[in-house]
C-alpha cells in the first residue's frame, strides 16, 4: 500500500507539532518559510532548491522542540552559543532519513553566522544558501511582535537588520529582504493567519510523491524519537506502544498492512505532549487540576495534526482516541461504546500496558501482577476492552519481550 501524500502536506501537517506550546499554536516555522520563500523566489533560486529551503525552513527548529529550555532560547534576537546545539541534534535526526536526509544540512548550519563566529567555522559563502536564507528568516521571523501593528514594527525590525548584515547576516540578502520589505502585501501576508492555506497550496505544486507505508514507519519513528525526549522517564514509550500494539493487532487477524498502520499510531499517539513542558511531565508529584488539564489537551492536538495528513484518517482515530472508554468518562472526545473502534482500544491498552511497566518520575515500574490488577479493575470499569486486556496478558512473555528488546529492562511478575 502507497500512501499519495504532497511532501508540502505531510511537512506542513508536522510542522505544527512544533508548534505547539501551552497558550495553542504559534506560526514561526510557517512564518519563517513564507519570508525565505520570498527571499529566495526573488532571488531566483531554482524549483529544487527552493523545495528544500522551504521543508527545511518549515521543520528548521526540529532538534530543540522537545527542550523547552532551548525553545525559551531561541525566542532571542541574538541567543549565543546555545543556539548551535538544536541545529545539530535537528542535523542527527535527518541525516539518516531517505525521505528528509536532503533538509539536513540546510537545518545544521540555519544559525551559522555570516562572518563565521560559528562551531563549524563556515563563514560566507561557504555556509549553504538555503541555510543563510533561512537564518535570516528566521530572525525576521522572531522580531515580530503580534500584539502591535505591523506597520508601527517594520522600520524597527529592518534597521536592526540591517545592523547585522555583513556580521550575522548575509549582506545581499538583507538587500532582497529590504526590497521585498516596501510591498505593504510582503508584511500583511505574513501576520494574516487565513493566508498559510494558500501557500502550502502554492507549494504543493512540487508534486505529489507516493510514499511506502514503511517511508511512513521512518517519518514516525524520528518524531518518536522526539516526543519521547520530552522526559527522561519515557525515552522509549513511543516506540513500546508501538510494538506492543501492532503485536496486538497481529494478534487479532489484522492484514500486514493494517499491522504498519497500527505501529505509525503508536509511534503519534503520543505527538501532541510536545504541548507539555518537560517540568509538568517530569513533576515527581500529583499534578494540580490546572496542570492535568494541560496534560488532557496532548491527545486533541494529536489528532488535529494527524488528520491534516493525505490517507490518514484511520491513524489519526487510532493514535489520537488512546484516552477515550468505552463508559465515555475519558477525553478529549468522548467517544465511548461502539463508536471507539477496535484499533483505538488497541493502543489505548497498550499505552496503559506500558506506562504502568516503565519508570516515572512519580513511582518505579511496577510488578506485573500489580499491573494485571490494575487492568483487570478497569475492564471491569468499562475503562479498556477487556478482549485486548486478555489478548495482552495470555501473550505477556511475548509482550515483555518485545518491550526489552526496546528499553533494555526486565520486568517481573514478583511483587
Amino acid at each position: 500500500m502507497q500512501f499519495n501524500i504532497y511532501p508540502g502536506n505531510l511537512i506542513s501537517a508536522l510542522s505544527i507539532a512544533l508548534e505547539l506550546s501551552t497558550d495553542g499554536l504559534s506560526r514561526h516555522h510557517w512564518r519563517t518559510a513564507l519570508i525565505a520563500s520570498r527571499i529566495a523566489e526573488r532571488l531566483g533560486v531554482d524549483e529544487r532548491q527552493r523545495q528544500i529551503l522551504i521543508y527545511a525552513a518549515l521543520l528548521h527548529d526540529i532538534g530543540a522542540v522537545s527542550n523547552w529550555t532551548e525553545r525559551r532560547i531561541l525566542t532571542q534576537f541574538n541567543p549565543g552559543n546555545e543556539v548551535y546545539r538544536h541545529a545539530e541534534d535537528g542535523y542527527h535526526l535527518l541525516k539518516d532519513s531517505n525521505q528528509f536526509g536532503m533538509l539536513a544540512e540546510t537545518i545544521r548550519y540555519h544559525h551559522d553566522r555570516w562572518d563565521g563566529a560559528n562551531p563549524s567555522a563556515l563563514a560566507g559563502k561557504d555556509i549553504p544558501l538555503t541555510s543563510r536564507i533561512i537564518n535570516l528568516a528566521d530572525r525576521l521571523e522572531i522580531s515580530l511582535n503580534d500584539k502591535r501593528d505591523i506597520f508601527d514594527q517594520r522600520s524597527v525590525i529592518l534597521q536592526v537588520i540591517r545592523e547585522h548584515s555583513g556580521t550575522f547576516f548575509d549582506p545581499e540578502l538583507v538587500r532582497v529582504l529590504h526590497e521585498l520589505a516596501r510591498q505593504e502585501s510582503f508584511w500583511l501576508d505574513l501576520t494574516n493567519p487565513h493566508y498559510y492555506q494558500n501557500f502550502f497550496r502554492q507549494i504543493d505544486a512540487y508534486g505529489r510523491v507516493a510514499f511506502t507505508m514503511d517511508d511512513v514507519v521512518n517519518i514516525a519513528e524520528i518524531f518518536a524519537t522526539i516526543i519521547d525526549r520530552t522526559s527522561e522517564f519515557t525515552g522509549v514509550h513511543s516506540r513500546s506502544v508501538a510494538r506492543v500494539a501492532a503485536f496486538l493487532a497481529k494478534s487479532r487477524g489484522y492484514s500486514a498492512e493494517e499491522i504498519k498502520m497500527m505501529r505509525i499510531a503508536g509511534l503519534f499517539h503520543d505527538l501532541g505532549k510536545l504541548a507539555i513542558p518537560n517540568a509538568i511531565l517530569e513533576k515527581p508529584a500529583r499534578l494540580t487540576d490546572q496542570e492535568f488539564s494541560l496534560i488532557k489537551k496532548h491527545p486533541y492536538y494529536t489528532y488535529r495534526i494527524l488528520e491534516q495528513i493525505d490517507g490518514f484518517a484511520t491513524i489519526s482515530d487510532w493514535a489520537a482516541f488512546h484516552h477515550e472508554t468505552i463508559d465515555g468518562s475519558g477525553y478529549p472526545f468522548r467517544v465511548s461504546g461502539s463508536s471507539l473502534r477496535l484499533g483505538s482500544r488497541i493502543v489505548s491498552a497498550a499505552d496503559v500496558f506500558v506506562a504502568l511497566t516503565e519508570n516515572r518520575p512519580y513511582r518505579k515500574p511496577l510488578p506485573l501482577i500489580e499491573v494485571e490488577k490494575i487492568m483487570r479493575s478497569m475492564v471491569d470499569n468499562r475503562k479498556l476492552d477487556g478482549s485486548c486486556v486478555a489478548d495482552l496478558f495470555s501473550s505477556r512473555s511475548e509482550v515483555l519481550s518485545l518491550i526489552d528488546q526496546i528499553a533494555h529492562v526486565d520486568y517481573t511478575e514478583q511483587e
